[in-house]
C-alpha cells in the first residue's frame, strides 16, 4: 500500500477511535432524567432500603441535594423542626398512626423561614383537608376515618411522618446521625424539586415496605370529634 494511503487508513482509525473514547466517556458518566423517587420501592425490604438511603449521601465537597429525612416514629412539630438543623426545610408529610387503620399520607410545602411555627400551620392546615374529606366521604368508615384524622390533626399529634430538607453532604450526614432519625435518603445533584416523587417509610413498616393493615376498628371517641 503506497505511504499516502497508509497514513489515510490511519488518520480514519485515528478519529474512529478517538469518537469512540469520547462517547465511552460520555456513557461512564452518571445520567439522571425523568422523575426520581425518594423513599422505598413498592416491597422492597426494608432493610435494604435502609442501606440504599446511606450510600446516597453525597461527598461533604458536593453541593446541595434534596433529601427525604425518615423517622423512626411519628413526631409532633417542634422535635421533628429540631431534627433539620443546619438544613433547609421545604416540605413535611403527615399522617395519623391509628394502630391498623390506612390512614393519608398529606404534604405541605413550607418556606422553611421558621420550621416550627410553619409546621404548626401546615398541621392545622391538615386537618381541614381530613375535614373537609370526611364531608365529601360517603358514611361509613372512610367518613369515620378523616374526622378521627382531622380531629388529631387539630389536637396537635404526633403526627409528622417524614420531612424534605435541602442540604449539602456534611449537613445531610450531621441530621442523618440525630437520636429519632431513621434514613435521610438524597436525591441525584441537580435533581429539579419539581421531579422528585416522594414516598416515605413508614415508621412501623419494618420489614418490608408494603399496605399497612386496614383492619382495625377507628375509636369511636375520636370518629366523633
Amino acid at each position: 500500500m503506497p505511504s499516502r494511503a497508509r497514513w489515510a487508513v490511519l488518520a480514519v482509525l485515528f478519529v474512529v477511535f478517538g469518537v469512540t473514547v469520547v462517547v465511552a466517556g460520555q456513557r461512564a458518566e452518571p445520567v439522571h432524567s425523568g422523575v426520581q423517587r425518594l423513599g422505598p420501592e413498592a416491597a422492597e425490604p426494608v432493610a435494604h432500603y435502609l442501606r440504599r438511603a446511606g450510600a446516597s449521601l453525597p461527598g461533604g465537597t458536593a453541593g446541595p441535594v434534596w433529601a427525604l429525612v425518615a423517622l423512626d416514629s411519628y413526631l409532633m412539630p417542634e422535635p421533628a423542626a429540631d431534627l433539620t438543623r443546619g438544613v433547609r426545610l421545604s416540605r413535611v408529610i403527615f399522617r395519623v398512626p391509628l394502630p391498623r387503620v390506612q390512614t393519608a399520607l398529606i404534604s405541605r410545602d413550607l418556606p422553611g423561614q421558621r420550621p416550627v411555627t410553619e409546621l404548626a400551620e401546615a398541621m392545622r392546615s391538615a386537618a381541614q383537608d381530613r375535614l373537609g374529606a370526611s364531608r365529601a366521604a360517603p358514611s361509613g368508615r372512610a367518613a369515620a376515618v378523616a374526622v378521627a384524622e382531622a380531629g388529631q390533626l387539630r389536637s396537635g399529634c404526633a403526627c409528622v411522618l417524614a420531612l424534605l430538607v435541602f442540604g449539602d453532604g456534611d449537613a445531610l450526614r450531621a441530621v442523618a446521625a440525630r437520636p429519632g432519625v431513621r434514613a435521610v435518603h438524597a436525591a441525584f445533584p441537580d435533581t429539579p424539586l419539581q421531579d422528585l416523587a416522594i414516598s416515605p417509610l413508614l415508621p412501623e413498616q419494618v420489614y418490608l415496605a408494603g399496605p399497612v393493615p386496614d383492619d382495625g376498628q377507628v375509636p369511636a371517641d375520636l370518629a366523633g370529634r
